[in-house]
């Protein structure tokens, strides 16, 4: 009864802010959208389609809104007004019960909060709709007190979460049954990348992890602060970090008033983005300004400080090649190469005209590079291509559209900073450089060394290996390797009696040779 209601008031809404004129326009049930005006009689359309999207997401709660913000990344499926509105979707959540928030800390630790913490703010710093944040002091092992964030899951929520999926898969189907344009839009391939993203929020641990690992990998690049896991103290439910204190990267006068150079924070943004992308490939993949911070401590003043990994990007090495080669001919303005790496790539069917492709990739890219090179999106022309190789029958990868989604987060901080950003000349460099890297003789020993130890374990077994194998051989291989023995020895009989033949024809030629000059002489 309560999942009837929930998707009975989910219908109202959607019928009330008119999103059935987003899907429905080429309905293929003339009735049913008769059904629908009637349903919503006095409804008021006059606010554009994108606003009226959002506005309805931000009613049906905080799983509608994590759900937009996610689609929100699907710019290659969504029109670019609808995209952009998508994109200003906050979780605007009010802070569940502090009472409750120690109750979950203290079932996660088996302790008392005041045994672990030696004080702990009842008040939330922070609260978005899978958890909400308090600042607390934490004694260590060795008695040395250091001020922690502890980040708390918002209790219920798989539940709830598996309530409001399981409508969004019913309606996904309606919705991909009922138009064509709702079948274009992939509706249940994108609850399916939602109901992934929504999971791996919510464990925690997940979100550590990843922390750990993008902490590890920008040690050496002293450009961002990622927070330290107190790793005795995460749950899947709970966890406890270091504590970070910077000013929100959106307060531009405040930062310039600090004497922070903004312009080298843009460039810093970049090379930190690219850096993770082509060099480590695993990516902060939700670096809004939200989750963005600079420090303002002397001993790390001008420092980005990265927030909330819930959701990072990994990129394997062909990804890596891929993206590096089609950037680097952008710049060339190559184009046939560009169309030639979707083919190599596979992504695009193999039967694909390059010169059409090129063609297209052409009417892209071209328009972008009449441009001042400040007035040019790196992320635009990337959603840009995408949309154009689905005319060409080739399904992005997630990662990619993950990618873009970051690139254009990035370049929006980075204008935001300094509107003379140029995104392109600042990659070019860098891509070129790293593709030097991976062609070049220390990308060769880099290999070597990083595969001697396995190669020195397997090389004393190989013969006992390759002995091994040949034991091994099935009777199919044994009889193959008879039956090509016995054809080598018909082909020696033949091209025995095939030289014997010939000889002994020589002979005969020779000898009636002799015979004829005797008889003459």
């Amino acid at each position: 009864m309560t999942r009837l209601l929930r998707g009975a008031y989910i219908v109202w809404v959607i019928l009330r802010y008119g999103l059935d004129e987003l899907v429905l326009a080429s309905l293929r049930k003339p009735w049913l959208r008769v059904v629908a005006r009637i349903a919503s009689v006095g409804r008021n359309l006059k606010a554009p389609r994108g606003q009226r999207l959002r506005e309805a997401l931000e009613q049906l709660g905080p799983i509608f809104v994590k759900f937009g913000q996610v689609l929100s990344t699907r710019r290659d499926l969504l029109a670019p007004d609808i995209a952009d509105e998508l994109a200003r979707l906050q979780d605007r959540v009010p802070p569940f019960d502090s009472e409750i928030a120690i109750a979950s800390v203290e079932r996660a630790f088996g302790q008392s909060v005041s045994e672990i913490f030696v004080s702990f703010e009842r008040e939330p710093v922070a609260s978005a709709s899978i958890a909400q944040v308090h600042f607390a002091v934490l004694k260590d092992r060795s008695g040395r007190q250091r001020e922690v964030a502890v980040k708390v899951l918002r209790p219920g929520m798989l539940p709830a979460i598996e309530k409001d999926l399981a409508l969004m898969r019913m309606m996904a189907g309606w919705i991909e049954g009922l138009s064509d344009d709702g079948k274009r839009l992939k509706p249940r391939e994108v609850v399916a990348e939602f109901d992934k993203y929504l999971h791996d929020e919510l464990d925690l641990v997940r979100e550590a992890a990843n922390a750990a690992q993008l902490r590890r990998n920008m040690a050496g690049l002293d450009l961002v602060l990622i927070p330290e896991m107190i790793w005795e103290y995460c749950h899947r439910d709970v966890i406890v970090m270091e504590r970070m204190t910077g000013v929100p990267i959106s307060q531009v006068d405040r930062l310039l008033s600090a004497g922070v150079d903004v312009k080298k924070l843009a460039r810093d943004g970049v090379t930190i983005f690219f850096t993770q992308v082509f060099r480590d490939g695993f990516f902060h993949a939700d670096m809004h300004p939200g989750n963005i911070q600079v420090s303002l401590d002397p001993s790390t003043f001008g420092r980005y400080v990265s927030l909330d990994f819930g959701i990072v990007g990994t990129l394997t090495e062909f990804d890596k090649e891929y993206l590096a080669q089609n950037f680097t001919a952008f710049f060339r303005r190559d184009y046939k190469r560009v169309a030639e790496l979707h083919i190599e790539s596979g992504w695009v069917p193999s039967q694909t005209r390059v010169d059409e492709l090129e063609a297209a990739v052409r009417a892209v890219c071209e328009p972008y590079f009449d441009r001042p090179l400040k007035e040019i999106s790196l992320g635009m022309v990337l959603m840009r291509l995408f949309q154009t190789s689905r005319r060409f029958h080739v399904e992005i990868q997630p990662q990619l559209v993950l990618l873009q989604k970051t690139l254009l987060n990035i370049e929006g901080l980075g204008r935001q900073l300094d509107p003379d950003l140029d995104l392109w000349s600042t990659a070019k460099p860098f891509l070129e450089r790293w593709m030097l890297e991976q062609v070049g003789p220390q990308k060769l020993l880099d290999e070597l060394k990083a595969q001697a130890p396995r190669y020195a374990k397997l090389l004393p077994d190989l013969p006992r290996l390759l002995n091994d194998y040949l034991k091994k051989e099935t009777g199919q291989q044994r009889l193959a390797l008879v039956e090509l023995l016995a054809e080598q020895r018909r082909t020696n009989r033949l091209l025995q009696a095939i030289i014997y033949g010939g000889i002994g024809f020589a002979l005969g030629l020779i000898a009636m040779q002799i015979i004829v000059r005797v008889r003459l002489w």
